[in-house]
């Protein structure tokens, strides 16, 4: 007997969907909903009986009459997936063609259904429309929309739904899915390159440790220039790409910024590296950046080359580093390891040429190649806004050369390459695999990390912007929609918090990322950073207008407001406020989330009094004669009335009076009389306790 769909079944004997389904499973039966299909005698098995329902008889096609001006169509049942269309007579009933072809359409989809093949994992664009997930899961959008109706979410078929969403829906239609999303489309772009066309390609080298360990010191050195003598505080606030000659061989150096606020930077800078250079100071050890710099190279699987830097110092311990950088399993060859270690002093210009052999070494067992004929694709490494030469983007080329001319694309961002220059700001034609590049052409600034390809014409590289552009603005639509519990939950609670609004601008998009991540990290249970917009670029109009209109304060990182842009804040009464360093930026951050906190309310106790007669007036109420037996009474003071050590009241006092004289305060060791605000249940032996609430700063 053939197989037949369970709601069929149901409906042909009388029962619910869920019926059928519970009793095939207690036969044996496993199935996985009322569209899955089953043999008719099985389920008629499992019911206990009951008679299969006779096949209905075909009706013979509408044959075409003439019946001149009174002609209507309707939809040929037999012929429906050639849509043909036959006139129909007089007395014969006119069918709506939409219905039809709705029920046909999806009788149809659940057919496909049926063949699904629950095993393969399908791939769902991050903010997918309910439509576009319909098709991505052949399952039909009001199946979709039913069940996010039974989730508590009313969706229609062109929302964007949030990845959370979609990950539920898959689990509950037994389906596997991977939710792609807009930063990672770029790294699915395969290039398949043959042996004879990959040529021998420079090493890209990162230099990582703790902040202040001689990093930029040490690359100063190798390069013999002044770099560390023009960043702000002597910290590296950008990524720098450089390259180096040693022994005719070129290596191509990445300095990333040494301070916890720049985690995601350094992260990419081990992401697009091949070996990692991690500065350790002789004199200092093992500190908590050390630790993350060589996480983020084992998560990025790049080998490590230790360089121990401030040998020169007398205090210098390169032993002690090297048994604390074994607890981290980086043990020295020396120790049995396979860590290449090298002592270095940057400031004495000691082991530069060990370090840079034993760099080309490691590089040498990992046989380093690239094409350099294809077409040219890499990493933007920095990027930023110049006043006189627009959009600048520093990038590395991983693959192929890059040419003046070449149509690119990098994220939301396209151009045409107008001029390119070289690491000492040379201009070049081209540049080949692991040579870092300045590139003017983009329409946009680049976000720092983007990959970077070259593409046949400016038209396709708009395009592929575009559709970036159009994914993440779902991704952002999707990501705005509360769906779980969980995220209802949350968004209460948020009713309840305080908000610190936040425009950042900066010089570079490096810097712009790097605060977002430092301002990330200062959190409280009371009040909560929110960064509603960032930017590359001087502080401009606009920027003060959406800070006025949000109540934000302008956060400038080594960029100033324009004369507009002071006028406008002045006008507004919008904090603008500038820096140079990171650290301030995060000291006036956490000092005004301080000031948004709700000061404490302390109790300070004053006195105690033991009520010792009781008089009654007609006009007053009831006054307490009191015995002062500890600290002092005052006149403004909260008191509490306490009986048998249980609080019976809580308020102020209406008077307070010595020998029927009103007075303020009254020492321990005297007596008073005490009338109590609105109360008079007052007992002998009831303790009144005198208190003042404070308001202290919260921290």
């Amino acid at each position: 007997m053939a197989k037949k769909r369970i709601y069929e079944i149901a409906k042909e004997n009388k029962l619910t969907s869920a019926e059928l389904v519970e009793k095939l499973k207690v036969a044996g039966v496993e199935v996985s909903g009322s569209l899955a299909s089953v043999e008719e005698d099985v389920a008629l098995k499992a019911i206990g009986g009951g008679k299969a329902a006779p096949k209905k008889q075909r009706k013979a096609p509408v044959k075409a009459t003439n019946l001149g001006k009174r002609r209507r169509v309707i939809i040929d049942p037999s012929a429906a997936k050639r849509r043909s269309f036959v006139p129909a007579g007089r007395h014969q009933r006119a069918r709506h063609r939409g219905r039809k072809g709705d029920a046909i359409a999806v009788a149809e989809r659940q057919d496909q259904v049926a063949t699904l093949d629950t095993s393969v994992v399908v791939k769902i664009n991050s903010g997918a429309t309910v439509k576009e997930i319909s098709a991505a899961l052949g399952i039909s959008t009001s199946e979709i929309i039913k069940l996010l109706m039974s989730y508590g979410e009313m969706a229609t078929i062109t929302q964007s739904l949030s990845d959370e969403a979609i990950s539920t829906l898959a689990d509950d239609l037994e389906r596997k899915v991977e939710i792609i999303h807009a930063a990672d489309e770029e790294e699915e772009v395969e290039f398949a390159d043959t042996a004879e066309d990959l040529l021998p390609r420079a090493p890209v080298v990162t230099i990582m440790g703790h902040v202040d360990h001689g990093k930029t010191s040490l690359l100063d050195a190798v390069r013999e220039t002044e770099v560390t003598a023009t960043e702000a505080g002597g910290i590296t606030q950008h990524i720098g790409a450089y390259q180096v000659t040693h022994a005719d061989k070129r290596i191509t150096f990445l300095d990333t910024p040494g301070h916890e606020a720049f985690t995601a930077m350094r992260a990419r800078g081990a992401k697009v590296t091949d070996v990692a250079v991690l500065v350790v100071a002789a004199d200092d050890g093992v500190m908590p950046q050390t630790i993350e710099a060589i996480d983020h190279a084992k998560a990025a699987g790049v080998p490590i080359v230790v360089a121990v830097n401030k040998i020169d110092k007398p205090e210098a311990n390169p032993e002690r580093v090297r048994q604390e950088l074994t607890e981290h399993a980086l043990i020295p060859e020396d120790w049995g390891g396979e860590t290449v270690f090298v002592d270095v002093s940057a400031k004495k210009r000691t082991g530069l040429d060990n370090m840079l052999e034993m760099i080309q070494l490691v590089a040498d067992v990992q046989e380093l190649k690239a094409n350099p004929n294809a077409d040219a694709s890499g990493v933007v490494i920095e990027s930023k806004l110049d006043p006189g030469r627009g959009v600048v983007a520093t990038v590395l080329v991983n693959r192929g050369t890059v040419h003046v001319g070449d149509a690119i694309v990098a994220g939301q961002a396209s151009g045409k390459v107008k001029a390119m220059s070289d690491y000492k700001g040379r201009p070049i034609n081209e540049a080949g695999p692991s040579v870092p590049v300045e590139i003017l052409g983009f329409d946009i600034v680049p976000q720092a990390g983007e990959s970077c390809r070259v593409v046949e014409d400016e038209r396709r590289a708009r395009t592929l912007a575009g559709q970036r552009s159009d994914r993440i603005k779902a991704e952002i639509l999707a990501k705005r929609r509360a769906f779980t519990l969980d995220d209802i939950f949350a968004r209460i609670k948020e009713g309840e918090v305080k908000d610190l609004n936040l425009v950042i601008k900066a010089d570079v998009a490096g810097s712009v990322e790097a605060l977002e991540e430092a301002l990330k990290q200062i959190k409280h249970v009371e009040v909560k950073i929110k960064i509603i917009h960032t930017g590359v670029g001087a502080i401009n109009e606009s920027d003060v207008m959406l800070a006025a209109a949000s109540q934000a304060i302008v956060l400038g990182f080594n960029v100033r407001p324009s004369a507009a842009a002071k006028t406008v804040a002045d006008i507004e009464g919008v904090d603008v406020r500038t820096y140079s360093v990171i650290y301030k930026v995060t000291e006036d951050v956490r000092a005004a989330l301080i000031g948004m906190l709700a000061p404490t309310l302390v109790e300070e106790e004053l006195g105690e009094a033991e009520i010792r007669s009781i008089f009654k007036a007609s006009k007053l109420g009831t006054i307490a004669g009191c015995y002062v037996t500890r600290g002092k009474v005052t006149r403004n003071a909260q008191v509490r009335l306490l009986r048998e050590g249980t609080i019976v009241w809580t308020g102020k006092l209406a008077s307070l009076k010595r020998f029927k004289e009103d007075t303020r305060e009254v020492e321990e060791g005297y007596e008073c009389g005490v009338l109590l605000e609105d109360f008079n249940d007052i007992k002998e032996g009831d303790v009144l306790e005198f208190f003042e609430t404070k308001e202290v700063a919260a921290t």
